[in-house]
């Protein structure tokens, strides 16, 4: 897919971190991702890369994805990918139990006490 391509696929804005690579090579650094699409994302962060430089991701729950840098501007840069890949998944929580919502997204009143509350609230 060229980097033409994916300037038409829909983006999810997000604050994810990943680790770059050189294609088969090196570590470079890490990076914000700051928006994330099925063919590409932009990056943010203090690392050497260059226009049509060929880099690999380590994305959290996606895995390892190639892609050639499209362009450079500062400490952003933008990556299309080698192949498209489900960005969705990069949102999903990191946990052993997949029907459990992240401890952020639950009601104070269903957090486990250490204190012998029921968290049933009488009426005064």
């Amino acid at each position: 897919m060229s980097s033409v391509d994916t300037r038409n696929l829909e983006r999810d804005s997000m604050f994810l971190m990943a680790d770059l690579a050189i294609e088969g090579g090196e570590a470079i650094g890490r990076v914000k991702v700051r928006n994330l699409s099925a063919g590409g994302m932009m990056a943010e962060g203090d690392v050497p890369v260059s226009p049509g430089q060929r880099i690999e991701a380590e994305l959290r729950n996606i895995g390892a994805i190639s892609g050639t840098v499209a362009w450079v501007q500062g400490n952003k840069f933008g990556v299309a990918f080698a192949r498209e890949i489900d960005p969705k998944l990069a949102r999903t929580a990191v946990s052993g139990n997949d029907r459990e919502a992240p401890r952020y997204a639950r009601s104070a009143l269903s957090a486990p006490r250490h204190d012998g509350w029921s968290g049933k609230l009488r009426r005064v």
